[in-house]
């Protein structure tokens, strides 16, 4: 009798253990792993998929919450490895999300992120400290697309996955004045530290794709931003108050400037105080037929200086290098370094303005007097242009320590030919090797070996150390 118990007892386990194999099989053939290895400043530990958080990637069902959930999940790993929000192929919608400390957000080639178009997901957030108001209406402004505060070591990249911000609504608003506050952007980052966005493809921001703020040790690296080129304020990259900021390998084509480096606007940049300082750029490839490839200002009241710039190409852009800057501005735009630009078809190779004059309120101060000095450009070839440059300091302070040597610009054939190539007022420099020659204000200068400085130290951003990472998820089938 014990026997024949003990052989039934031994076929109810196997029986049971079959019927657990079965379901294990049922699991496995629902759910497959998915791996991948992608290049980042930081691996992480732990990784989940947006669709454990109940995400539908079919672009008609809202997957705020589903992101929100997946992040406030995955931040419980900051401290034990970081952690990683795989988005698979699929139309993900959603509104407006934050992401979190020591944490990636990657993309696989075949996801799309899709920027709602129900205004109720994109709430209100608080203007800008530096700023005073919105950029584009006084009062609140509608948060970003992709954003974050207060945070350390962030990445988001993927297999050049898209971030779609569907911004025509905002366009069409903003163009017949029906919206009440400032449009959010792409992806905006503030007060953090370590910042890596790379290999994504970012398309149709309601306004500027990419604002770092008041941040530091930020990689913008291999993005490819796209616009129309007659959408509003669809800036590509902009850094503002930001400093050891690192942009190289991207390709941009914008309704406004590809990169515009920032520091705060008027009075309030100004007590605000934080200047964006220590960039580099290179390998830039810039449309833009409304506005700079690299423009400096005009929101620089806490100050720039020691940007770098080198190995940059822009086709059908209004002008290459901008600065723009006005009275009660303050601050200042020094130590500027440009080196190998191949422009092709541009209105304006080098602009400079101390009137472009648009101000937060009627606050600001006029006697607060921006000062620009210490620009340096060589090592340039253009062809089909406009105007060789228009530069136009302020009579209060003249634009200083200006250095162009190595130009060659190949004029369009105008059907004025009472228009000059250069007009030059309120500046003071020098040129060597430039053609056509310059206006007098930059007579020619023996530089010699120096031939405009370009400085040969490295940046602390460039020895940031950049690890082939693996990762593996679960993903359903």
């Amino acid at each position: 009798m014990v026997l024949q118990r003990t052989k039934m007892l031994r076929l109810s386990l196997l029986i049971l253990v079959g019927m657990v194999g079965l379901r294990g099989a049922e699991c496995r053939r629902g759910r497959e792993m998915t791996s991948w290895t992608y290049e980042s400043t930081s691996c992480r530990s732990h990784t989940a998929s947006l669709t454990d958080f109940g995400g539908v990637g079919d672009g008609q069902t809202s997957n705020t919450n589903a992101f929100h959930a997946a992040v406030e999940h995955l931040s419980q790993f900051s401290d034990d490895g970081g952690s990683q929000l795989y988005v698979p192929p699929g139309k993900w919608l959603t509104g407006c999300f934050n992401l979190t400390n020591h944490f990636t957000l990657y993309l696989h080639k075949d996801a799309l992120i899709l920027g709602t178009q129900d205004m109720n997901e994109w709430p209100l957030i608080n203007p800008l400290p530096s700023y005073g108001r919105g950029r584009d209406k006084a009062g609140g402004r509608y948060c970003s697309l992709i954003s974050g505060s207060n945070l350390t070591d962030v990445v988001i990249t993927g297999d050049n996955g898209t971030i779609d911000g569907q911004g025509e609504m905002w366009w069409k608003n903003f163009e017949t004045n029906k919206l009440q506050y400032t449009r959010g952007y792409l992806i905006e980052l503030m007060y953090s530290d370590q910042v890596l966005i790379s290999n994504v493809t970012l398309v149709n921001s309601p306004s500027w794709n990419v604002h770092p703020v008041y941040s530091s040790n930020i990689i913008v690296k291999g993005v490819t931003i796209l616009a129309p080129v007659t959408s509003k304020n669809t800036d590509g990259i902009n850094p503002d108050s930001c400093s050891n900021v690192k942009i190289e390998d991207c390709f941009i084509v914008s309704g406004d400037d590809c990169v515009a480096i920032k520091s705060g606007w008027d009075q309030y940049g100004i007590a605000f105080g934080m200047p964006t300082e220590h960039i580099i750029i290179r390998r830039l490839t810039c449309i833009s037929p409304t506005s700079a490839v690299i423009a400096l200002g005009s929101e620089m009241s806490g100050g720039i200086r020691d940007v770098r710039a080198e190995d940059i190409v822009a086709i059908q852009s209004e002008s290459g290098v901008r600065i723009k800057t006005a009275i009660g501005r303050g601050g200042y735009v020094k130590d500027i370094f440009v080196k190998g630009m191949n422009l092709h078809t541009m209105k304006w190779v080098f602009w400079m303005t101390g009137a472009y004059g648009s101000h937060a309120d009627d606050n600001w101060d006029p006697n607060a007097i921006p000062i620009i000095e210490g620009i340096n450009y060589r090592d340039v070839v253009a062809e089909n242009v406009t105007m060789a440059g228009q530069l136009e300091g302020l009579e209060k302070s003249f634009f200083k320590r200006i250095c162009i040597s190595n130009v060659t610009i190949e004029m369009a054939t105008l059907k004025s030919k009472k228009k000059l190539p250069w007009n030059c007022t309120y500046v003071e420099g020098g040129s060597n090797s430039v053609t056509p020659l310059p206006c007098p204000e930059l007579p020619f200068q023996e530089y010699g070996s120096q031939s405009c400085e370009y400085p040969e130290d490295r940046l602390p951003i460039d020895d940031v150390e950049i690890k082939s990472c693996k990762a593996m998820v679960a993903s359903t089938s």
